[in-house]
């Protein structure tokens, strides 16, 4: 990341909303924002394949279900901060992965400016093509800091956007018992 960049921008925006980038308390904002932004768009540099190549085979092909990943991320439109819960469930082709690796495919996405609706899909397309299961789904629930904080300033409403690949697509009862097990709190 280009950090020089990041910092002329806050002192413009700084200087854009009327403030004075020279005032005791702004004088390092710009370089910490710079710093921040490294930290939460570090996924951009990342690709998911790096936590999904490493798989343990499995003769099972029981439902696998990880639910309440936390996760935040920063919505392209507004630049602001969406966070919420991610649950990924997967019926395993005759591989795993390491449950940590599905939290730290789920960071790689939303470590980035992004949309929700994308977000879900991605990790979706991710776990079909690494692990090669029967299917996948993503369900991403999130509440939103561009409609909190501004436009029609409604705290507390939650976006959820899923996403089926392979059986999850056609089997009603596979969703189904997924979303029970979710509602389990």
């Amino acid at each position: 990341m280009d950090q020089e960049k990041i910092q002329q921008a806050v002192t413009l925006l700084l200087e854009g909303i009327g403030e004075d980038p020279n005032r005791e308390g702004l004088l390092e904002t710009p370089a910490r924002v710079a710093r921040m932004y490294e930290e939460i768009c570090g996924g951009l540099t990342q690709d998911a394949s790096q936590h999904l190549h490493k798989t343990f085979q499995t003769q099972s092909s029981e439902l696998v279900l990880e639910k309440n990943i936390t996760f935040y991320s920063l919505c392209e439109h507004h630049l602001l901060p969406f966070y919420g819960k991610a649950h990924i469930a997967y019926v395993p082709d005759g591989k795993v992965v390491g449950l940590s690796k599905l939290a730290r495919t789920v960071e790689v996405y939303a470590r980035r400016p992004q949309l929700q609706e994308q977000m879900t899909a991605q990790i979706a397309d991710a776990i079909m093509e690494h692990l090669s299961p029967k299917g996948v789904m993503v369900c991403l629930e999130a509440e939103h800091m561009c409609m909190t904080m501004r436009g029609v300033q409604k705290p507390g409403a939650q976006t959820v956007t899923n996403a089926f690949r392979g059986v999850f697509e056609t089997d009603e009862s596979l969703r189904q018992a997924v979303y029970f097990q979710l509602s389990r709190g």
